[in-house]
């Protein structure tokens, strides 16, 4: 190596050498923060649902309470709790307001009570599917990118298949032009079996259209249940969020009845990214520890992949 060439080689050393001391003084970790965290957590409405359907709190109460009380800055609406105000233009631009104010992200809205989008009577799938409309320009208006649906339907198990991709399809093309998803939960008859509902969503087969797993719904009908763990497993690969719903803790801070552990494992090894909602459903404690100690276990579940 010629003199020049090896005064260039020690000095690039050197920059080399100085970078990587430099990175130890970083107040974090550069390398770490550009990789992607696995989940941010949210609060569910529903986790009031007592306190809001005896009106103890409202509608426009919720994001304030889940920040200031929690320390959650990402909210899921039910939409039940909007009472009829879901058109009410001023009504949307106060929520807005409240939530710009204090730098909460609204993320998605519930949708139940508007027909069933797997209705076998297609006059009636239709107005199920009309009905949805307002609620894609309301989580237009207040910055949501989602809405969840339910894939519903009376009749044999192929019938209502059929239906739901029909119905499903042309209210997430729809939604799409708003630039909202349009995502299913797990909540009840055939939308509980993991694989019924997985094979729905590889026939609508749209990036706009998607699921909700929920740890909790995988009752199928009063004597037959899905398996919790294989029915995410089912849903995980369309998941645009996640509901983690809790019905009590033991002493150590978990749900004895769902092995978080197991389930976030499931989750983690599907790459998923996104939001997880704190859904606390259960009557052992008040609303407010359920949410604290759902989150307690949430946090917990994040150090383990930090």
């Amino acid at each position: 190596m010629e003199n020049r060439d090896r005064r260039v080689f020690i000095k690039n050393l050197g920059m080399l050498g100085a970078a990587a001391g430099l990175s130890t003084l970083l107040p974090f970790d550069v390398f770490a923060a550009a990789k992607k965290e696995f989940f941010k957590i949210s609060l569910a409405e529903w986790s009031f649902h007592k306190a809001l359907f005896g009106g103890k709190m409202t509608n426009l109460d919720f994001p304030l309470r889940a920040k200031k009380e929690f320390g959650i800055n990402i909210v899921e609406y039910v939409s039940p709790f909007f009472n009829k105000n879901e058109t009410d233009a001023a009504y949307l631009k106060e929520l807005l307001t409240i939530t710009k104010n204090e730098g909460i992200q609204n993320h998605l809205i519930m949708v139940d009570g508007e027909g069933e989008l797997g209705d076998l009577d297609p006059v009636k799938r239709a107005k199920a599917i009309e009905n949805h409309y307002k609620w894609v320009d309301a989580a237009k208006t207040l910055g949501c990118l989602t809405v969840r649906v339910n894939a519903a339907g009376s009749g044999s198990e192929q019938d209502v298949k059929t239906a739901v991709v029909d119905g499903l399809g042309r209210l997430t093309e729809h939604a799409k032009k708003s630039n909202i998803n349009i995502i299913v939960e797990n909540h009840g008859g055939y939308s509980s079996d993991g694989k019924w509902l997985s094979d729905v969503m590889k026939q609508v087969n749209s990036p706009y259209c998607g699921t909700l797993p929920d740890f909790g719904n995988f009752k199928i009908s009063a004597d037959k249940q899905y398996d919790m763990y294989q029915g995410v497993k089912d849903l995980v690969p369309f998941a645009k969020g996640i509901s983690a719903k809790t019905f009590k803790f033991d002493e150590n801070g978990n749900e004895p009845d769902i092995d978080y552990t197991k389930m976030f494992k499931i989750i983690h090894d599907a790459k998923f990214t996104g939001i997880v909602g704190i859904e606390w459903e259960g009557d052992g404690f008040s609303e407010e520890e359920g949410i604290k100690k759902t989150k307690a276990l949430l946090e917990k579940v994040l150090k383990q992949y930090s």
